[in-house]
Parts: C-alpha cells; sequence; structure tokens
C-alpha cells in the first residue's frame, strides 16, 4: 500500500519527549563513561581529568549525531550541551555545563580552564557566547572558538560567514589531544583557529532532511535525476541543483568548489588555493545520515582518486563514516584539513588516541608517500594441475572407460539443456525462475569443453570447475561442491574401482547437504541425490541409482512445505503437485 498521505516513517514515540529519550538510549549504552547534568540536556564523562587540564565543551542542536556526545572522551569533549531538535541549546544549559566541567570536586579552591567550541550558526554563536561572557565573569576562565567550515556560500555573502559543519569534529579531535597533553587554554584555542583556518567542507544531498515529528515529508529533491551541492546539515537551501551525477562527478564537483573557496593565510590573511599539488591533506568523507556504506567507500575512493591523481596532492590520512549528519538525509560532505606546514604538535594531535566512542582510528599512509593504490598482495596459484591432484591413483580393471564416460556427460548435458523449458516453468512456481536457464547455461558449457576423461579424478575436479565456471547461483555451487568433494575423496584412495566411485558419489552428496544446510524431505536436489547415492553404494548399479534419483524427484511434487531454498517463502497451496525443479535436474 502507497503512503498517500507522504507521511514520513520514523522510529519514535512522542516526538516532543525525542531529545530526552534519544539522551536515555545514549545513557544505556556507555553507563560506565557517560552521565546526564542534573536537570539539563548535558552529556558529561564520567571519568575526572587531571586537575587543571583544558575542558572541550561542544554542542548545538540535536540530528547531527554522533555529533556531539559521540566525541566525549579521553583526548576529545568532556561534555556536550544538546538542543532541540535543530535547535541551539539555551544560555542556561551551556552555562551549567561550563561551571560543572570547571568544577574539581577534590579542590574547589582552582577552577579547570573550559574551550567551548561551536558551529557557526547564529543561536549557537548567541547562546555560547552569552554563557562564556557569564563564566568569565563568575572566575572561569573560558573561551570559545567558532568552526565555519562550509564552503557552499561566497565569503562576500552577508555577516554572519560560513555555516560550520563536519570539519567541526576534526577541531573536537585535535584540540582535544591538546588539552590532554596539558597545553593551556590559550594554545588550545589557538591551535583549534589554526584547524579552522586550513580546512573546508562541501556537502551533497540525494534527498533532503525529514525531521522527527514532521506531518509530511521533505520532498524538495524528490525529483529521481535531482540532487543538491552545498545543502545545509539544516536542510537549509545549497549553492546549486544539479542533475544526478556519478560518484567520481559528485566527488570532483566537491573538492573543485573547496579548492576554489580557499583558506586564509594567518600572517596577511590572504585567500590562498584550499590545496595545491604536492600538499599533504587529511580527506573526511562524511556520511550526512542516509547515506549507506556501501556508496560511502565508493565516494571515498572517488575523492581519493581526484585529489591525488587530478591535483596531485597526498591524502595521508582519510576518515569514512558518519561525524556530523542531518537525520536521515541522503548524502554526504567532503573536508579537506591542509597539513602542508602544518606544526608537529597539530599532527600529533590528529593521530593521538581516543576514547571517544565515535571516533574511526586512522591508518596513515607513510610508504613512499603514497597511499594504497592498487598493491594487491600476490594470489597465491597451485602448483599442480588443473585438477589439483599431482598423483592420481591407479584405476581397477574395467571401472573407468574414456569413451563411454564422454558419451554419457555428453548425453547427460544434452538432456539438461533440452530440459530448460519445463525447469523453468517449475522454477517460476516454486522458486525464483532461474534453475533452468542456470542449468541450461552449466550444460551447454560442458557441451562445449573437452573435459579429461582418462581419469576419475582430474574430470569430475574439471567438471567441478566448469560448472563454477558457468552457471552460478545456488545449483551451480551445490553442483559444484557435489563434484569438487568427489575429486577429492578419490585423490586420497589407493586404488579406484566401482566401490570408490559409489563412495565418492555419497560423500558428494553428503557435501552438499553439510554446506547447503538442506536434507532429504527438505524439498530440495537432495530428495534425488540422497536415495541415488544410497542406492549407488549399495547396489553399484548405475540404472537402479539413476531409478532412485527419479522417484525422490517425484516426491517432491508431494511435499506441501520446504524447510530451504526459495521454496522455503512459498505456500502449501502454491507448492503443492509441482516438484522441485532441481531435483528434476537430478534426475535428468
Amino acid at each position: 500500500m502507497s503512503n498517500k498521505n507522504n507521511k514520513p516513517k520514523k522510529i519514535l514515540n512522542n516526538p516532543e519527549n525525542a531529545v530526552e529519550e534519544f539522551v536515555n538510549g545514549l545513557l544505556n549504552q556507555f553507563p560506565s563513561t557517560l552521565a546526564k547534568l542534573e536537570n539539563h540536556n548535558v552529556i558529561l564523562t564520567k571519568k575526572t581529568p587531571k586537575a587543571g587540564l583544558v575542558r572541550l565543551l561542544s554542542g548545538g542542536g540535536s540530528g547531527h549525531e554522533p555529533s556531539h556526545a559521540g566525541w566525549i572522551g579521553d583526548g576529545m569533549l568532556s561534555g556536550a550541551i544538546l538542543g532541540g531538535i535543530f535547535a541551539s541549546p539555551s544560555v542556561a544549559s551551556v552555562l551549567s555545563a561550563v561551571r560543572r566541567a570547571a568544577t574539581n570536586d577534590n579542590d574547589s579552591s582552582t577552577k579547570n580552564p573550559v574551550l567551548l567550541i561551536v558551529k557557526n550558526y547564529t543561536g549557537d554563536r548567541l547562546n555560547f557566547g552569552i554563557a562564556c561572557e557569564r563564566a568569565q565573569s563568575e572566575g572561569i576562565e573560558c573561551e570559545m572558538v567558532a568552526v565555519a567550515d562550509d564552503c557552499a556560500l561566497e565569503r562576500s555573502k552577508g555577516i554572519t560567514g560560513a555555516r560550520g559543519v563536519a570539519g567541526t569534529v576534526l577541531v573536537h579531535k585535535i584540540a582535544g589531544a591538546a588539552a590532554a597533553e596539558g597545553k593551556s587554554l590559550k594554545e588550545v584555542s589557538d591551535i583549534a583557529r589554526l584547524v579552522c583556518d586550513g580546512m573546508g567542507t562541501m556537502g551533497v544531498a540525494l534527498d533532503a532532511v525529514t525531521v522527527p515529528g514532521a506531518s509530511t515529508k521533505n520532498d524538495r529533491l524528490d525529483d529521481s535525476n535531482l540532487i543538491e551541492i552545498g545543502l545545509g546539515i539544516h536542510g537549509e537551501a545549497g549553492m546549486k541543483q544539479s542533475p544526478m551525477l556519478t560518484s567520481d562527478e559528485i566527488a570532483k564537483t566537491l573538492l573543485y568548489e573547496i579548492e576554489k573557496y580557499g583558506r586564509q593565510q594567518s600572517d596577511n590573511k590572504e585567500i590562498i588555493p584550499m590545496f595545491v599539488k604536492s600538499d599533504d591533506v587529511c580527506l573526511m568523507v562524511n556520511n550526512l545520515g542516509g547515506t549507506s556504506n556501501f556508496e560511502m567507500s565508493i565516494l571515498a575512493n572517488s575523492a581519493v582518486k581526484v585529489m591525488e591523481d587530478e591535483y596531485g596532492c597526498t591524502v595521508s590520512r582519510l576518515l569514512v563514516g558518519a561525524f556530523m549528519t542531518s537525520f536521515d538525509m541522503h548524502g554526504a560532505s567532503l573536508t579537506v584539513l591542509n597539513l602542508t606546514g602544518a606544526p608537529t604538535d597539530l599532527l600529533r594531535c590528529l593521530d593521538a588516541a581516543t576514547s571517544a566512542p565515535a571516533w574511526i582510528p586512522v591508518d596513515i599512509t607513510t610508504v613512499n608517500n603514497k597511499r594504497y593504490t592498487g598493491n594487491e598482495i600476490p594470489e597465491v596459484i597451485s602448483s599442480t594441475a588443473s585438477s589439483g591432484i599431482q598423483k592420481l591413483p591407479p584405476l581397477k580393471e574395467n571401472v573407468w572407460n574414456s569413451n563411454p564416460i564422454k558419451e554419457l556427460i555428453n548425453k547427460a548435458a544434452t538432456a539438461i539443456s533440452n530440459a530448460e523449458p519445463i525447469l523453468t516453468k517449475y522454477d517460476t512456481i516454486v522458486g525464483d525462475g532461474d534453475c533452468g536457464i542456470t542449468m541450461k547455461r552449466g550444460a551447454d558449457k560442458i557441451l562445449s569443453e573437452e573435459l579429461p576423461t582418462d581419469h576419475p579424478v582430474p574430470f569430475f575436479s574439471s567438471l567441478a570447475d566448469t560448472i563454477s565456471a558457468s552457471m552460478g547461483g545456488t545449483s551451480g555451487v551445490l553442483l559444484e561442491l557435489l563434484f569438487r568433494k568427489m575429486a577429492t575423496y578419490l585423490s586420497g584412495k589407493d586404488k579406484i574401482g566401482m566401490v570408490e566411485l559409489s563412495e565418492a558419489f555419497r560423500e558428494g552428496v553428503n557435501a552438499v547437504s553439510f554446506y547447503g544446510g538442506a536434507s532429504v524431505g527438505s524439498r530440495t536436489m537432495l530428495d534425488a541425490l540422497v536415495p541415488a547415492s544410497d542406492e549407488l553404494v549399495s547396489t553399484n548399479n548405475l540404472k537402479d541409482a539413476a531409478a532412485k534419483a527419479r522417484s525422490g524427484a517425484d516426491s517432491t511434487a508431494a511435499m506441501k512445505t520446504a524447510s530451504a531454498g526459495r521454496s522455503n517463502y512459498l505456500s502449501e497451496s502454491t507448492l503443492d503437485g509441482t516438484p522441485d525443479p532441481g531435483a528434476i535436474a537430478v534426475a535428468i
């Protein structure tokens, strides 16, 4: 049934209590490390850092998780102040958090310095700013740094400046590590501002964000061929809309805008490109909330290619994940932090360990200053023949004859190929409709190959190889297992006769059951294979075994339930009267 009212679906109770319930869920996840400040939606670390160390606090509107509570931990934040959904927290909450962070429970005579890190939005700047001023009036050493890394708005547009987005997390990381090292408030603030000056962020949205509690879905990007470049993390309009782009094109577009936006030199305030050839950069690929990990890795690959192959930079540090989200927004942002000429303490702090639960440890590229680009670990190639067997067991007299074997395999493959219509018909009713085509593909490949028939071990091994290379699907894997196991079993025998061949078939059937998880009565090919293998081991008679396979396959038509395969999903009425196509293929 379609959602005619276009009402968004969210996992919620009462939207008005969503932030409080989110806080409780977070505390349930980290009961040993996080605590809530009384009367406020403020999350604080339970650990007590050394007295006198700078405490870092950040926060803002809820909806950007894991920012900011996910960054609470040793070497990052001491606490996070949570506002309502996309709404700045109150002055009272910020000030209460500052007072708590500044307090030393074991020494009331001294107060810890506090650095507030905020995203450059008017509400955050004002509320955190007032709290900062009031804290200073109370004798607390407190400063505020506003992060403005968004490159979507022109520098000359208005007085509010660029928005603070995903790059804020890098400020948390580097400034937090600096604080943990014992640097002064001024030193920590200076390194935070240095990070701000050296980075830029640009995002793209494929679908707009819909906030919890909204009565209708935000459909501004519902056109399947429309995306928005530079969309804000609250759903604010971006710099432009565009037809859908490939991952490579998205990466190129975002990085071009970041490079063009540039960065401000600390000495003369001149704007220079964000990065140039030979620069070393940290690249953050941020999930805006609704993008799959699969897509994220593809975009990360595209971004690295553009940075290294087109701009000639070195991406020494690549971070990929959810850092600053916007609820369910399907999109991503790229952040570039230029590390060329950066002080050694900035690099050290970027790479320092942290206990913050949302932080992802980063591999650092050091080998020849080049990122991994296809230096694959060599594949180990078997030194044996295609059969995988070096020494073949001798054959007992009159047990194996090459020409009849060729005739039999060709006759069987031809019969399977010709049976494609009936197998497809059966599988359309009780499966997904591909059994006939899959079996025909394997059979036709066998007919086109010149399989080695002089000895059973290379024959069954080559038969497994041919099936593996042609069939695909579950049936192909199971039949490959059957013949692969037969070859392996026979290769370990001192001599091969009819008894060993019969036992090998049973071992192959057992492998199909073991790895596939089905058994007789499951309504699969095993309902034909097992009776046939039992008969063959008992009588060593192929014709009798074939008859058992046929009767077993026919019996599946009366089975009204299935415990394996696609038929497992179907009703009794659908299954009744139609045999399992895999079992029929075995019988043929």
